[in-house]
C-alpha cells in the first residue's frame, strides 16, 4: 500500500476459535506487542453470549503506519484455532489474503469439517502443526495460541523482542517457568514462519518515527474511561456488575485504593447512583457506570442531581436492547434515554467519545464540567467503543483540573448565603455542607434561591437549570464538535457520534478519493447540541446523512428536531459495528442522485 509515495502498513489479522482457545489472548499479545513497536493499533473482540461454554471468540487487530479509524470489513490473515468456528469466516478474508489453520487434527474429521476444504481460489492456504508443535516445546497443546501467534510473527518478521516483553507481561503472576516455556513455544513457530515461503502480499514495513513524547499503550475504552478517572480526581466510585460497563468498576477497583480513594459496589444500580448523587452534595468526586437497563433505574435519582443542581458523572456503555437484549452485542439505541430520560424537564449534559483517546478525554473532562455546571454529565459509549483497544499516546503532563466549582464569596457578617442564587452566567456559588456559615437546605422539590420549596419560582428556577448549561459548548480543552474533509459547498455531509465516526470518517475519505465532495462531523456534546456549527455543515450540504446504529435514527430524529431540516436516515441493528461500505455506497447513491437532478 503507497500513500504519499511512500510504502505503509496496512494488515489486519483476525484470530477466531472457541472460549478456551486463548483466542482472545493471542490477540492480545499480537496488539500490545505491535503498538509496542511503535505501529498504530486498533483491535476488537467479540465474546460468545453464554455465560460459561464453549462459544465463538473472534480478535481482530488492524496495524498500520498511518493514523486508523475503524476496522477493515475483510482481513489480511485469518488464523484459525478452530475451524467449525472459522469456516463461517472465510468470506471475510480478502482476494490474496492468508488464511493460518492446523493442517494436523488428532482425529478423522469429517467431510467438509476442514477449513481447507472451504478457502476460495483467491485465498492463500498456511498449513501448522500448532498442537504438535506446542507438544514438542511444552508438553501440552495448550500453547497452541502461543504458537500461532509466533507462527505469525515469523511469516511476517514481526521483531521479537516485543512479543518477549508481552508475553512477559502477559505471564508474570505465574511462575518463571511458564513464562519461559511459552517464549520457547513463540521462538519455535518463529522460526518455522520465518522459515516458509509467503505467498501473500501482506507487508509489515517499518514503523514511523515517533513524534510523541510518550509511549504508545494499548487501551480499550473502558480502560480510557477509569485512567481518566484517575488523573481527574476521582474520590468515589458506586457501581454494580453489568456488560458491557463492568470492566470501569473492576479497573477502578484495583486502582483506586491505590491513590487512597475508594471503589464500592452497591447492591443494585439505584443505591449506586444514589450514593453517587450523596457524594457529589458532600463534595466529592463522584461516579458510577452502567448500561441501558441499569440506566432505566437511575432515572428518578438523575432528576434529583438536575433539580438538586448536585454534580454527577455516569457513563453509559450501550448494548442490544431493549431489556437484557444482546448484552454482547453493540448498539446506539441509548441516546433517547441519556438525552431526554427524565421527568419534568430534566436537563443534563451529555458527552459521547468517538475513538479510545475520546473516553480518556471525556472523562477526566466530565468532572470538570459537572462541578463548573453543577449537573450530572452521561458520558455515552457503547460495548463496541467499550471493548475497543487502540494504540493511545497519553499526555505527559496531567491535563485536568482539580477542582472546577464557582467559588462563594467571602462572607459579610449578617449575610445569608442562597445556596442557589441567581447570577448573570445562572451558575450559583456552591458551598460544601459543613462549610463553615454557609449553612443551606437541598430538596428535590422546586425550591427558591434559598433552597426551600417554592412553587413560585418554578419558571426562573427552569430557566436557570437549562441556560446555564449552553455555554458548555465552548468549554475548553475538549472537542464537543469538528468538521473533517472538503471546505465550503459539499454534496455530501455525514454527522456521526460515538464509535461510529470512525466508519464514517474511513467512508468519507475513500468518498472524497473517488472525486466526491463530502464533509464529515463528529458530535461529542450531544446535550445541549452544538447547533450553529451543526446549522453551519447544513448550510453547505446538499445532502446530509447520518449513520449510526439503531433502528430508528434517534440522532435524526433530535437534529430534524433542533434544526427543522431533513437528513437521510442510516440505520442498522445486526448487532455489529457499521460498516464503512454501508456508508460508502449510500454517500454514492446521494451524490449521484444530486448530481442527477443538476443535469
Amino acid at each position: 500500500m503507497a500513500r504519499n509515495g511512500k510504502t505503509a502498513t496496512d494488515i489486519q489479522i483476525a484470530v477466531c476459535g472457541s472460549a478456551g482457545d486463548g483466542t482472545i489472548a493471542a490477540g492480545d499479545i499480537l496488539k500490545r506487542a505491535m503498538a509496542k513497536a511503535g505501529y498504530k493499533v486498533i483491535a476488537f473482540d467479540v465474546y460468545p453470549p453464554e455465560i460459561r461454554g464453549f462459544g465463538k471468540c473472534i480478535s481482530r487487530v488492524r496495524i498500520t503506519s498511518d493514523h486508523i479509524y475503524s476496522l477493515k470489513p475483510l482481513s489480511d490473515v485469518l488464523i484459525s484455532l478452530d475451524d467449525s468456528h472459522a469456516i463461517p469466516h472465510v468470506d471475510e478474508v480478502k482476494d490474496f489474503g492468508a488464511v493460518i489453520y492446523e493442517d494436523m487434527p488428532v482425529s478423522m474429521m469429517q467431510e467438509g469439517s476442514h477449513i481447507s476444504g472451504h478457502l476460495a481460489s483467491t485465498h492463500l492456504p498456511y498449513g501448522v502443526s500448532f498442537r504438535e508443535m506446542s507438544e514438542r516445546v511444552t508438553s501440552t497443546a495448550r500453547s497452541r495460541n502461543i504458537v500461532a501467534v509466533g507462527y505469525l510473527a515469523g511469516l511476517y518478521n514481526m521483531p521479537k523482542d516485543v512479543f518477549y516483553d508481552v508475553i512477559s507481561e502477559k505471564f508474570h503472576t505465574k511462575p518463571a517457568a511458564l513464562t519461559k516455556i511459552n517464549i520457547e513455544a513463540f521462538d519455535a513457530a518463529y522460526l518455522v514462519g520465518q522459515d516458509t515461503f509467503r505467498l501473500d502480499e501482506g507487508h509489515l514495513n517499518p514503523p514511523p518515527r515517533k513524534k510523541g513524547k510518550g509511549d504508545l499503550v494499548m487501551m480499550s475504552g473502558n480502560g480510557a474511561i477509569a485512567s481518566g478517572c484517575i488523573d481527574a480526581g476521582l474520590d468515589t466510585f458506586f457501581g454494580y456488575p453489568i456488560t458491557p460497563a463492568t470492566t470501569i468498576m473492576e479497573r477502578l477497583a484495583v486502582d483506586l485504593p491505590k491513590k487512597g480513594k475508594r471503589m464500592l459496589q452497591t447492591e443494585d444500580e439505584i443505591s449506586a447512583i444514589s450514593a453517587t448523587i450523596g457524594a457529589g452534595y458532600a463534595g466529592a468526586r463522584a461516579a458510577t457506570a452502567t448500561s441501558g437497563p441499569g440506566f432505566a433505574l437511575m432515572s428518578e435519582m438523575m432528576g434529583l442531581g438536575s433539580m438538586a443542581e448536585v454534580p454527577a458523572v455516569i457513563f453509559v456503555s450501550q448494548r442490544g436492547g431493549p431489556s437484557t437484549g444482546m448484552p454482547t452485542k453493540t448498539e446506539q439505541s441509548d441516546l433517547n434515554i441519556a438525552v431526554f430520560g427524565a421527568a419534568g424537564d430534566g436537563q443534563r449534559i451529555v458527552l459521547a467519545p468517538t475513538n479510545v483517546e475520546g473516553c480518556y478525554k471525556c472523562a477526566g473532562k466530565a468532572f470538570e464540567i459537572a462541578e463548573k455546571y453543577q449537573t450530572p454529565v452521561v458520558v455515552l459509549l457503547d460495548l463496541y467503543l467499550s471493548n475497543r483497544y487502540e494504540a493511545v499516546e497519553l499526555p505527559a503532563k496531567n491535563p485536568f483540573k482539580a477542582n472546577c466549582s464557582k467559588p462563594v464569596p467571602k462572607k459579610k457578617n449578617g449575610a445569608v448565603y442562597n445556596r442557589f442564587a441567581m447570577t448573570k452566567d445562572f451558575i450559583s456559588p456552591r458551598a460544601i455542607p459543613g462549610d463553615k456559615g454557609y449553612r443551606h437546605a437541598v430538596t428535590g422539590l422546586e425550591h427558591g434561591e434559598n433552597g426551600r420549596p417554592n412553587d413560585a419560582a418554578h419558571q426562573i428556577m427552569s430557566e436557570k437549570r437549562h441556560e446555564k448549561l449552553l455555554p458548555v459548548a465552548r468549554y475548553p480543552g475538549i472537542t464537543m464538535q469538528k468538521r473533517f474533509g472538503d471546505k465550503g459547498k459539499v454534496d455530501v455531509a455525514i454527522i456521526g457520534w460515538g464509535s461510529t465516526f470512525g466508519e464514517v470518517l474511513e467512508a468519507m475519505l475513500a468518498a472524497r478519493a473517488e472525486g466526491i465532495r463530502c464533509a464529515a462531523m463528529k458530535v461529542v456534546l450531544l446535550s445541549p447540541l452544538p447547533l450553529e456549527p451543526i446549522n453551519d455543515l447544513m448550510d453547505d450540504a446538499k445532502e446530509v446523512l447520518v449513520p449510526e446504529v439503531n433502528y430508528k435514527g434517534q440522532f435524526a430524529g433530535m437534529l430534524t428536531g433542533a434544526t427543522g431540516r431533513a437528513v437521510t436516515r442510516l440505520n442498522r441493528v445486526p448487532g455489529t459495528p457499521m460498516e464503512v461500505k454501508d456508508i460508502l455506497d449510500e454517500i454514492r447513491r446521494l451524490a449521484g442522485k444530486k448530481r442527477s437532478k443538476g443535469k
